[in-house]
């Protein structure tokens, strides 16, 4: 097997002197959907997060991370960012603005730097996984230096159990 091709999201963790281990997963079955992604690599899905880019009233775009399992509260996540409004950009949209494909969109490494906004319950963990930049492919590194890594803020912006 050759060397391994590193993704933009994992040359800026390794410029900014940032530890991490890249899993690759199977994803010739085409589920390529967080929680299938944690099942497929054995770990818990609240450790693993997912990338999710929004355009806000204003017309500027926003990326928001939360845990696979979970769903973005849009009122919480433009609250976070002091915008009216957010909504989920179109799928086709993902790669023009973020360079990133669906499935393989990293909160680290995008063609621009949009304002990131992690869901808090991050810092609970030891560890996390996030896409590392292509289908197939997560980054495992310590919240803390995701958070940096990202030059992200965190805040309540999923939707808590019984809301």
């Amino acid at each position: 097997m050759g060397k391994e091709a590193k993704t933009n999201a994992m040359r800026i963790l390794e410029r900014e002197k940032i530890p991490y281990t890249a899993h690759e997963y199977e994803h010739g079955d085409g589920a390529i959907d967080g929680v299938s992604v944690a099942q497929k690599m054995g770990e818990d899905p609240a450790c693993v997060y997912k990338t999710l880019v929004t355009r806000g009233a204003s017309g500027n775009y926003f990326v928001f991370v939360v845990p696979v399992a979970d769903e973005l509260d849009l009122k919480k996540a433009a609250r976070s960012v002091g915008e009216k409004s957010v909504a989920m950009i179109h799928v086709a949209e993902i790669n023009k603005i973020t360079g990133y494909i669906r499935g393989g969109c990293s909160p680290v490494g995008m063609k621009k730097q949009y304002v990131t906004v992690m869901d808090e319950s991050i810092l609970s963990h030891e560890k996390v996984y996030v896409s590392g930049g292509r289908i197939g492919t997560q980054v495992c590194l310590a919240p803390a230096d995701l958070v940096r890594a990202a030059r992200a803020t965190t805040a309540p912006i999923r939707f808590e159990n019984g809301e």
